[in-house]
């Protein structure tokens, strides 16, 4: 096997991409691991390796999680390229790559792709203000930089990354003037029938229910049912009130330099699609995921797809899907020959956990199922941010026949600028 030729290629350095690097190199498999950041970690282990934060607390342990899988990974002897941009997969099993400006190509037996979740873009008037900012950008700034956006702050949105960086932000030191809860008052009742599952995740509920109290323990006010929200500017453009009618009906307005909106996460498929994979319609979150099996093997023999990128389950089902695919990788390959005891237990151990891990998720999906409000915005609001197109503008060439959204691209540009529909697509 040459230099430029490996067993394995993990695309994405998160749970997922790190967790199968590390137990494929102890199967005997020659990897390669690709990340676009400078660090491995992905986005719920951002920059684990140098934290810029000195207190603990502020992050809290479920991210200090991470330090066990970069110290696995770290030891793993795997060939790791930070900086490194995927630009091309072919059908005979060849990566092009550009790191650093240089081209690469590699050539694999097998893909894993780990590239994780993306926040759902929320679309609403005033949501490309300055100072309009998604709570996972909060959050990378904490992460990196040690940092927070200036007051007065209100949150906006629904779903637990919500609650979780609002209580990194309180340990921080920092006040939020108040946290607009959309939840529609429908997803409480959509998500009761599955309560009784969600309570075998007892854990997870109890977690949700913690970071609740440290927010009312904060005096933070919590507002829900909440509905219409826009941003609104001053005179210099910048994010000035945010307005919002309340669960009475009744138009409210608040003064605020930072809007943090948050409209939960969904699988990053852009290389999946690209791809050619098969992917089905999860109706209850209004997304495409990859069809795939029990093991994350995709409709593509030698591609499989791991992590938040298969479907949202957080970052400890990640790192057991990630360990579950280099399993059956390595039973691909040792057809015909006797599977080894160890294996056998580690993945029946990882099944039971990972089932563990999962069971609250039909209560989530359903309780944080996207508002109306942001899958179908007011006809003024921009939606191709990168081109400046509207959603009355994507209506009108829809109802003028359109019949897909290539040819409205020819015809407004949407989805044809810098993030190359990663925001509009959606």
């Amino acid at each position: 096997m040459n230099s430029n030729q490996f067993d394995l290629a993990i695309i994405g350095a998160g749970p997922a991409g790190m967790s199968a690097a590390s137990t494929a190199a102890k199967q005997g498999l020659k990897v390669l691991l690709l990340d676009e950041q400078p660090r491995p970690g992905g986005q719920i282990y951002r920059n684990i390796g140098s934290p810029a934060l000195k207190d603990r607390q502020i992050l809290g342990p479920d991210y200090y999680y991470g330090e066990k899988l970069l110290t696995a990974f770290s030891g793993a002897g795997v060939t790791y390229l930070h900086g490194a941009t995927v630009w091309e997969v072919t059908t005979d099993n060849i990566l092009y790559v550009s790191v650093k400006g240089e081209s690469r190509r590699f050539e694999f037996n097998k893909l894993l792709i780990a590239t994780g979740a993306q926040e759902r873009p929320a679309p609403f008037p005033g949501w490309t203000l300055p100072g309009v900012m998604t709570c996972g950008a909060a959050q990378i700034l904490l992460k990196t930089s040690g940092l927070t956006p200036p007051g007065p702050i209100v949150i906006a949105g629904s779903g637990p990354l919500l609650l979780l960086i609002s209580c990194q932000l309180i340990r921080a030191g920092i006040k939020i003037d108040a946290i607009l809860d959309t939840t529609p008052g429908k997803n409480y009742r959509s998500a009761l029938p599955e309560f009784l599952g969600a309570l075998k995740g007892w854990r997870f509920l109890l977690k949700g229910m913690r970071m609740l109290s440290e927010i009312r323990n904060a005096g933070v006010r919590q507002l829900s049912g909440v509905t219409g929200l826009s941003a609104d500017q001053d005179e210099s453009g910048n994010l000035s009130t945010v307005t919002y009618y309340d669960n009475k009906g009744h138009q409210q307005t608040l003064s605020c330099s930072t809007l943090l909106v948050h409209q939960g996460v969904i699988p990053n498929t852009q290389l999946t699609r690209s791809l050619g994979l098969a992917h089905v319609w999860d109706e209850v979150q209004k997304c495409w995921k990859p069809e795939l099996n029990k093991w994350g093997q995709s409709s593509h023999p030698d591609i499989l797809v791991a992590g938040d990128s298969a479907g949202i389950g957080g970052a400890i089902a990640a790192e057991l899907q990630g360990k579950l695919a280099v399993f059956e990788i390595v039973r691909q390959r040792d057809t015909g020959s006797a599977t080894s005891e160890n294996n056998e237990i580690e993945q029946e151990k990882a099944i039971q956990e990972l089932q563990q891990q999962l069971v609250i998720r039909p209560f989530l999906d359903r309780l944080y199922s996207p508002a109306e409000e942001f899958m179908s915005p007011p006809d003024e609001t921009i939606v191709c941010r990168c081109e400046e197109v509207t959603a009355g503008e994507i209506r009108s060439l829809a109802n003028d026949g359109c019949r897909g959204p290539n040819q409205t691209k020819a015809f407004c540009r949407a989805g044809m600028g810098p993030c190359q529909g990663r925001q509009c697509g959606t």
